[in-house]
């Protein structure tokens, strides 16, 4: 299966990485270029026991690739996680901004707008 994954912060990275040992082909987006180099020279940039050497498996197998580009991740992809930021925030509620504007995007992308 085809699996794209927007967002490599700590969910979204460990997810995509899992799914990949799985067997299946993930496409893992961030709009932080400088995040999705860092990932591409196999560098983890965070700590997750284990998640190194699982990003470099499954990498090397080609079954995990790494984005920028919103068309490309969800190109051939059967299902799209989303994983990305849900900050604080007024008075404590979830500020649910980042992942609306990810569901515009993707919905740009999928359905022409």
């Amino acid at each position: 299966m085809d699996i794209a994954v927007i967002g490599t912060g700590y969910v979204g990275l460990v997810s995509g990485a899992c799914f990949a040992d799985f067997g299946h082909s993930v496409a893992c987006l961030d709009t932080n270029a400088a995040r999705i180099e860092t990932l591409r020279r196999g560098a983890i940039p965070f700590y997750e026991p284990g998640l190194g050497e699982l990003v470099a498996r499954n990498s090397q197998a080609g079954r995990l690739r790494f984005t920028t580009d919103m068309a490309d991740a969800v190109a051939r992809a059967t299902v799209v996680f989303l994983a990305g930021g849900t900050p604080e925030g007024q008075g404590g509620a979830v500020d649910l901004c980042q992942v609306e504007g990810v569901v515009q995007s993707l919905a740009a992308v999928s359905y022409g707008g």
